[in-house]
């Protein structure tokens, strides 16, 4: 449905260990760096961006914003959301079923060290 999406952060030093770690628990490769800014996916898949806004002004949150990264399994989302709060970022919603979204639903909420609101979720019973 997405090709990609960007995230703005005011301090990579600070926000690449945490993307480094959560994206790394989710196996989506780093596909390139770029002055202040990393980008993670494939390059005719989705992808996502964490760097600087591009108007130069602060990067600020979005209220009621949120992206959720796909998981192959529940253990993934469990190590996205220990590796999220093991590198800075901050829980909004430990992992654990969601039968309100549907029976196999299976989420955790984090922040990362910006105040973006993140998501890893498993649509499967299994893992």
């Amino acid at each position: 449905m997405f090709s990609h999406v960007t995230l703005g952060t005011n301090d990579f030093a600070r926000a690449k260990p945490f993307w480094q770690a959560v994206t790394g628990v989710l196996e989506l490769p780093v596909l390139f760096e770029y002055p202040g800014g990393i980008a993670y996916g494939t390059p005719t898949g989705p992808k996502i961006f964490i760097g600087p806004a591009f108007d130069g002004q602060p990067a600020t949150v979005g209220n009621g914003t949120h992206v959720a990264f796909l998981a192959k399994a529940r253990t993934q989302v469990d190590a996205f959301h220990a590796a999220a709060l093991a590198n800075g970022g901050t829980d909004e919603g430990p992992p654990g079923p969601r039968p309100h979204y549907h029976p196999n639903y299976y989420g955790a909420y984090v922040r990362d060290p910006d105040g973006n609101k993140l998501q890893a979720v498993c649509h499967s019973k299994n893992g």
